[in-house]
């Protein structure tokens, strides 16, 4: 009998973390596409950049927001307006790449983000093991980001930009595959919560491409 019921229970866990992943992939594929929509009325009609720091205060904001209401049908609605605001954001950098050759980092960007993507969740879907460890990986990856990015805004130096870029790329696959990995294993289940992580990661990863081969051109 209890054999019975530790069977039903663990059925029952499997389609409650099934139900998860699937409503995150479906909401992540919405506020990607919504998100490559703004950015490209933003490229078209040469929208004003807004500066770092009221990007940073939206970003953050917002991003509050998202979690805040994350238990609420709203945070589908502030998820949206995240997205929607980062879409925004990332404008000037893909006419900058328009700019630069015509788009054609822009394309290459958009193949090796999904590449990327792709790869890591099939690779953590694929994989049997916890990997909850690393956890600890990105909090250390956090930390060495932010003192980089410190240290090239007084330095400025192009190789450091670039390492940067690359150093990001890294760390947002590894936070693909502990997200998607902390899903699988029951550890979120909140879509919401989980899709503006995924999102954040590929916005992340594309910028980088746009910045590595925007650096690539500038050198």
């Amino acid at each position: 009998m209890n054999r019975i019921i530790e069977i039903s229970s663990k059925s029952r866990s499997n389609l409650s973390t099934n139900k998860v992943l699937r409503n995150t992939y479906l909401l992540l594929s919405m506020t990607v596409a919504f998100s490559a929509i703004v950015a490209t009325i933003s490229s078209i009609f040469n929208f004003t950049y807004l500066g770092a720091i009221p990007t940073l205060i939206g970003f953050y904001g917002l991003l509050f927001l998202v979690h805040r209401l994350s238990n609420k049908k709203s945070g589908i609605i502030a998820i949206f307006l995240l997205t929607g605001f980062m879409g925004y954001t990332i404008s000037p950098l893909i006419n900058m790449s328009i700019n630069y050759n015509s788009g054609n980092s822009i394309i290459l960007s958009l193949i090796g983000t999904t590449v990327i993507f792709f790869s890591c969740a099939l690779f953590t879907l694929k994989s049997k093991r916890d990997l909850s460890f690393l956890s600890s990986i990105l909090i250390s990856g956090s930390i060495a980001l932010f003192i980089c990015m410190i240290g090239n805004i007084f330095l400025n130096i192009p190789s450091l930009s670039l390492a940067i870029s690359i150093m990001f790329m890294i760390f947002s696959s590894v936070a693909i595959i502990w997200e998607i990995n902390n899903i699988i294993r029951g550890g979120e289940q909140n879509y919401i919560r989980a899709t503006v992580s995924l999102y954040v990661s590929i916005y992340n990863i594309f910028a980088s491409f746009l910045g590595i081969f925007g650096g690539s051109k500038n050198n």
